[in-house]
């Protein structure tokens, strides 16, 4: 048996930071994280906080607010979301993040803006630099000065209680199951449930068979905590799926770049204060590494065929749902020359970055040459996509010999013609976390707190609704904050 007073389970930004507040409290803490590095879904996010106030606001003569950013959250949300949320947790965020961000700022990160992204009234989206790793980096880095105990490969078994008090975890570890007890208590920081089976096909089944972009992401901490009373709030609700274009077979400069100073303060500066234009073709390499294909290519008259060169879906109903069935988990969008020259300029990209840059098809055919392809007649496009002729040319003279008018897109005719892809279908986050309440402690349905047990990021989610860039970050960071904080609260008052 091993002791502690706070035990952290969970190595994402919710975990370190949860460990750290807690170690800054002058508690002793160990951090479980059953993965062998550190990071969970923040070092694979795209990395944006969201928050009001900041200095970068203020720099730029923006006077903004926590009320401002409360109001503007609904705006995300559509009348039958916004009954599920919330509001007290949300409320939580807004006024917290904006110390959350200078905490960041403290130990190390580099952010610039803000940037717009409606329906946000106000800019107010900061972007770390040089890429969602920094978080790992610095946040790891804050850990081991504050002297947390890291164990890597510790897999949680199960909570240890005494009466209706959880007073530790059972975790293995690689040598056998032991116990970690908690003199304060136990923070789950164990992230969303996207990644596990079943409980997509309990709470979403839908988007059962859809991978998630956080393959550890099994919802270890929704499990532990049902079996002796938790529950989860809006386990219905979900981000995704939605289709991405497969990661290039080398990653990008940006994505490999170190997250020390000597880079990033000269990013910083460089990016407030010359013209975008100037890192354009840099910041578009970097989202056509990352990012999604707008809807809007499909709306236009672009087919999605699979590796068989079959049209598989309607693509204006939900073709996400349908590219996991396919062969390989994959698809293509092939188009014409009318549609491709259509979006080579504003106001028709193919990817964005909100608030950052846009993508336009000839960035793709610049910078993703592994996944575009082009061809005088749609058979020798079949030929280039490695996808049967015959088939392919069918299924094109099929739609459009059945094209429907209404629907506003248009006859795929005009050579030469293009393809993009592979393009996979992704669950980004499951936003069904732990009932918790506002000083995050778990709670049962009848609304009692379980003693002894936090969660936080998105574990501990706790019915408020994310939407929107910046948000998921901003909660897994104030939340693990808070719950550090009081759990090292808790372990001072055991006596610790």
């Amino acid at each position: 048996m091993e002791s502690a007073d706070v035990i952290v389970v969970g190595g994402g930004g919710s975990g370190m930071a949860a460990a750290i507040a807690a170690a800054e409290s002058g508690a002793k803490v160990i951090l479980l994280e059953k993965n062998p590095h550190l990071g969970g879904t923040t070092r694979l996010s795209v990395g944006s906080i969201t928050a009001t106030g900041t200095r970068f606001q203020k720099a730029k003569g923006i006077h903004d607010t926590p009320d401002e950013h409360f109001n503007d959250m609904s705006l995300f949300l559509t009348p039958e979301l916004a009954e599920k949320e919330n509001l007290e947790l949300r409320r939580v965020l807004v006024d917290h993040v904006p110390e959350t961000l200078e905490w960041l700022i403290s130990i190390g990160l580099c952010f610039y803006g803000p940037m717009p992204e409606p329906p946000h009234n106000k800019p107010r989206m900061h972007n770390v630099l040089p890429n969602s790793r920094a978080y790992a980096y610095y946040l790891e880095k804050e850990c081991r000065r504050q002297g947390v105990d890291i164990r890597l490969n510790a897999k949680i078994d199960r909570l240890i209680m005494e009466g209706d008090a959880v007073k530790g975890i059972l975790a293995d570890g690689g040598s056998g199951l032991c116990e970690f007890r908690a003199r304060g208590a136990v923070i789950l920081a164990t992230g969303d449930f996207s990644a596990s089976e079943t409980l997509k096909k309990q709470h979403v089944p839908h988007a059962a068979q859809v991978d998630a972009i956080n393959p550890a992401s099994t919802g270890d901490g929704h499990v532990v905590a049902q079996r002796i009373g938790g529950w989860i709030r809006n386990p219905e609700v979900m981000w995704g799926p939605s289709m991405r274009f497969k990661a290039p077979p080398v990653e990008t400069l940006l994505r490999r770049l170190p997250p020390y100073k000597w880079v990033t303060k000269p990013l910083q500066f460089a990016l407030m204060n010359l013209p975008m234009w100037v890192f354009r073709p840099f910041v578009t390499r970097f989202m056509t590494a990352s990012l999604a294909p707008e809807p809007s290519m499909l709306r236009a008259g672009a087919l999605l065929v699979n590796r068989k060169g079959e049209r598989f879906t309607n693509e204006l109903a939900r073709p996400e749902l349908d590219v996991p069935k396919q062969p390989g988990k994959e698809a293509f969008l092939v188009f014409d020359d009318t549609l491709a020259k259509a979006f080579e300029a504003w106001p028709n990209f193919v990817s964005t970055a909100p608030g950052v840059a846009y993508a336009y098809l000839k960035d793709y055919k610049a910078t993703r040459p592994d996944l575009y392809y082009e061809a005088a007649t749609v058979e020798d496009l079949a030929h280039k996509m490695g996808v049967p002729a015959d088939t392919l040319a069918r299924q094109v003279r099929q739609y459009n010999a059945g094209l429907d008018a209404g629907d506003g897109r248009k006859p795929l005719v005009n050579g030469p013609f293009h393809a993009l892809g592979p393009v996979l279908s992704w669950i980004v986050f499951t936003e069904g976390g732990l009932a918790v309440t506002a000083r995050h402690e778990v709670i049962k349905p009848d609304g009692a707190p379980i003693p002894g047990l936090f969660a936080v990021g998105s574990a501990g989610q706790g019915g408020t609704i994310l939407a929107g860039h910046g948000h998921h970050i901003g909660w897994a960071m104030t939340s693990g904050r808070r719950a550090g904080r009081f759990a090292a609260e808790l372990a001072r008052g055991n006596g610790s």
